[in-house]
């Protein structure tokens, strides 16, 4: 299982040198992320809502190895945990995993129980940056 972090934590170890790799969708992160992110979905994002990323897991190798030391974030914490969980079955043992995502962790109303990277206003950044963008992980397949 895992170590769950709070976004300010995960603030903290980016400093340290972690990276943040965020498994949202293309979309979500290309609309705002957490400054410095790397995205590598978990997911996509279609016409039929959410479907698994056949190539996140040889992405993720491309980009890292076991022993790197990365935080996983997504919108609310849940695929995040799971790709978390993933990663760990295939020997990744340094990860850790920002609990409350982006946008916050919500319960079962709906409501708002854990604010998420951006509403505890901590620095995000917009679009594809050339080299953290899923378009640049998928380019090295």
């Amino acid at each position: 299982m895992p170590k769950r972090i709070s976004p300010k934590e995960a603030h903290e170890l980016m400093k340290q040198g972690y990276v943040y790799v965020d498994v949202r969708s293309e979309q979500e992160f290309e609309a705002s992320h957490p400054e410095g992110a790397v995205n590598i979905p978990f997911m996509h994002k279609g016409a039929m809502g959410m479907s698994p990323n056949p190539e996140f897991l040889p992405a993720f190798k491309k980009a890292f190895k076991p022993g790197d030391k990365v935080i996983l974030g997504c919108a609310g914490g849940n695929r995040s945990m799971r790709a978390a969980e993933a990663l760990e079955r295939d020997g990744y043992d340094e990860l850790v995993e920002q609990r409350a995502g982006f946008g916050g962790a919500r319960d079962m109303a709906g409501q708002l129980v854990e604010p998420g990277w951006e509403s505890c206003g901590l620095p995000c950044e917009a679009g594809a940056p050339e080299g953290r963008s899923w378009k640049s992980h998928q380019a090295q397949l």
